[in-house]
């Protein structure tokens, strides 16, 4: 997952919200919703990031994965977020 390039986002472990250029509004976030923000931007697949989320609140796995995809679902709704991977990049080799 990834934010537009018009959304900035600022997360913090006691919550954060997310700024969209475009409109001027700030999205807040509750804490739990800005950690499982941190793992998905972190360039870990949604099911790699509930698993973390899991372990870090002690939650089961189909919570986790259930919360974890309902703050992608909602952000990518607003228009915020990407849920695709970004395009990777390709690597030239000088050498060549």
């Amino acid at each position: 997952m990834r934010l537009r390039e018009s959304a900035h986002a600022v997360l913090t472990d006691e919550g954060g919200a997310i700024l969209d250029e475009c409109t001027g509004r700030w999205t807040h976030l509750t804490p739990t919703a800005s950690a499982a923000l941190l793992l998905l931007l972190a360039g870990t697949t949604q099911e790699q990031a509930a698993s973390r989320f899991a372990e870090r609140y002690g939650i089961g796995a189909e919570q986790a994965v259930r919360d974890v995809r309902t703050v992608a679902d909602t952000l990518a709704a607003q228009g915020l977020a990407a849920v695709e991977p970004a395009p990777s990049r390709r690597r030239w080799r000088w050498w060549r």
